[in-house]
């Protein structure tokens, strides 16, 4: 965007961790401009966003009208509703948006990562009918699912002459993580073991996974023509306080994913996900000091490895610098998205989507 153009007219969908995150960096953007914000909950109707989000007054009011939002016209709107069902639930919207013409960038729809991979073809088809139709674009990403389980492998694929295997690992301290359904009926914590959380529905895992999976295996030319997964969870042996309440003693305290994207018959592009709800739960499982990191494996000619972090060691401000990851792999592809084809887009038909105005 050239600085003499207009800012884009910018709305936020939801004040969440990744919600507020956005809000605080669009405000501080000249090329941005933040126009209105959507709320699920009646107590903050009419409360201005920046006090929403603990910050001073910007002279936008909260609303949960999806309509008046609309009728603003924006340039884009940024998704970041949560909950266990936000993906499927979050198509109507989309839907709404891009027939009026309006771009969409997401956090909620980690599925919509890798479009041509949705695991709804129907959803999908509607999806592209409306972007069409309001000549609009939707990008998906985040930071893990996003940058951390593709771009960055990508990126060190590129050092490569010969690749056996391509294995991304999330190994994360969520005790920050407030949303109690994610946590506990989505994904099992604070649950005896033989509670059976979405996550070992049949098939969850390799849905959930199957986007950067198939974007990675797209980008490196390859065939993927099976999907595996599994699921490991571990007990804590105390009581532990979370930000989402207690987990009890004896009741999970540690979940593992993985996803194996198979390719001439091997294992080829694998995904593990480590969530620990404190740091010395499932001690044998891959561990790190950082409460947020991110691994990547090359094995190959030569073998590749490369540890990324956020934020700092031992619980210092990791959940907020996880959350703003995410939040800022949309808000910085906005101009790119605006500027994109109408249609639904992943990280393979944008350009790199840099920062702007991030120097202070």
């Amino acid at each position: 965007m050239a600085p003499t153009e207009a800012p884009l007219r910018t709305v936020v969908w939801a004040t969440g961790g990744v919600g507020c995150n956005a809000i605080e960096a669009i405000a501080r953007r000249p090329d941005l401009e933040l126009v209105g914000v959507w709320v699920h909950s009646p107590d903050k109707v009419g409360q201005d966003a920046g006090t929403l989000c603990g910050g001073d007054p910007l002279g936008v009011a909260a609303t949960s009208d999806a309509e008046a939002l609309i009728a603003l016209r924006p340039d884009c709107v940024v998704y970041a509703a949560s909950g266990p069902e936000r993906d499927a639930a979050a198509v109507p919207d989309y839907v709404r948006l891009l027939e009026a013409g309006i771009n969409v960038v997401t956090t909620s729809s980690t599925t919509l990562i890798y479009p041509p991979s949705y695991y709804a073809p129907q959803m999908r088809e509607q999806l592209c009918a409306a972007a069409q139709s309001g000549g609009a674009s939707l990008y998906a990403s985040g930071i893990f699912p996003g940058f951390g389980s593709d771009q960055l492998a990508l990126l060190l694929s590129t050092l490569s002459k010969t690749i056996t295997r391509v294995t991304v690992t999330e190994v994360a301290l969520n005790d920050h993580y407030p949303v109690a359904d994610v946590m506990t009926d989505a994904m099992g914590f604070a649950r005896p073991l033989d509670f059976e959380p979405l996550l070992a529905t049949p098939g969850f895992i390799e849905m959930a996974w199957q986007a950067p999976i198939a974007l990675m295996a797209d980008a490196l030319g390859a065939q993927v023509t099976e999907v595996r997964g599994s699921l490991d969870r571990r007990t804590t042996d105390r009581d532990l306080e979370v930000a989402f309440g207690t987990v009890p003693a004896g009741t999970c305290g540690a979940v593992r994913t993985r996803a194996a994207g198979v390719v001439d018959g091997r294992e080829a592009i694998v995904v593990e996900h480590i969530i620990r709800m404190a740091r010395d739960v499932a001690p044998d499982w891959p561990a790190s000091d950082f409460d947020a990191t991110y691994r990547v494996d090359v094995d190959g000619e030569p073998d590749v490895h490369c540890w990324m972090t956020l934020g700092d060691a031992e619980g210092h401000g990791a959940g907020r610098a996880a959350m703003t990851a995410t939040a800022m792999r949309v808000v910085n592809a906005i101009p790119y998205v605006v500027a994109g084809a109408p249609g639904l887009l992943s990280s393979l038909d944008l350009p790199n989507t840099l920062p702007r105005h991030v120097f202070s």
